[in-house]
């Protein structure tokens, strides 16, 4: 339609930095596809939007967060999630960074990830920038980063800091493209199509979780036992709520 050779369009992406026109394609593709449209939707979506202008914003909204979660799955793939398990396994030190909404997500990956992942450190900590706890890093380091459209400048700034000390990023995001000053070793593509003003992190979720069960699988005996330590931990010091049985 541009009315240029496909030369030209291999010449563009080239000199944009892509080993060839189906690179400077592929993030286009990927957002065109990345809708929250279902083929099938659930006859209990469809009784719910009958009910009241209440049941079409549900149904709206439920049926949007089922499209995004199996949009975002079926963008990943095994050779990929087996790439960043052995990155994450093989590192010194695991950063994880997000601020504002995507932080959230991070907390909880933090949190359950480090059972698995004792050298998972989430930044920043004390007040502190992400940029000040990578001071240290270096090529035996990953950082994880989760970011979505807007784009943090905190986090951004944080992988370009990272990655000129030799840091491998490994990027949570909607885009195969944030910036083009620097390039992720690996990115994990997660849809955050919404029905309201701000994205839906339910995508985001789903890839998360399926990279903390490869992890657990991958840690076998040894994160079992971190676990086990953690519940014995919380229940010596009576972490969870319980119903004291009456006499």
């Amino acid at each position: 339609k541009s009315g240029v050779s496909t030369y030209t369009l291999v010449r563009m992406a080239q000199r944009l930095g892509f080993n060839s026109f189906d690179a400077l394609r592929d993030p286009f593709r990927h957002a065109l596809v990345s809708t929250s449209q279902m083929n099938d939707v659930p006859d209990w979506i469809e009784g719910m939007r009958k009910e009241s202008p209440t049941g079409r914003v549900q149904a709206d909204a439920a049926a949007n967060a089922l499209g995004v979660v199996q949009r975002s799955l079926e963008g990943q793939s095994v050779d990929q999630m087996q790439r960043v398990v052995d990155m994450l396994l093989s590192a010194r030190n695991v950063y994880l960074t997000a601020v504002r909404s995507s932080y959230g997500l991070a907390y909880y990956f933090h949190y359950v990830g480090r059972m698995a992942l004792p050298s998972l450190q989430l930044i920043p900590r004390h007040m502190n920038s992400a940029i000040d706890e990578l001071n240290e890093a270096d090529e035996n380091d990953v950082l994880i980063a989760i970011t979505f459209m807007p784009y943090s400048r905190e986090t951004v700034e944080a992988c370009k800091f990272a990655q000129k000390r030799g840091v491998k990023l490994i990027i949570l995001s909607d885009s195969d493209v944030i910036s083009s000053e620097f390039t992720p070793e690996e990115n994990l593509i997660a849809s955050a199509v919404s029905t309201h003003h701000f994205g839906c992190y339910s995508g985001a979720m789903s890839v998360l979780e399926t990279l903390l069960a490869v992890l657990f699988q991958a840690g076998g005996g040894d994160a079992k036992r971190r676990i086990k330590a953690y519940e014995d931990l919380r229940n010596g010091q009576n972490a969870y709520w319980s119903i004291k049985k009456k006499h």
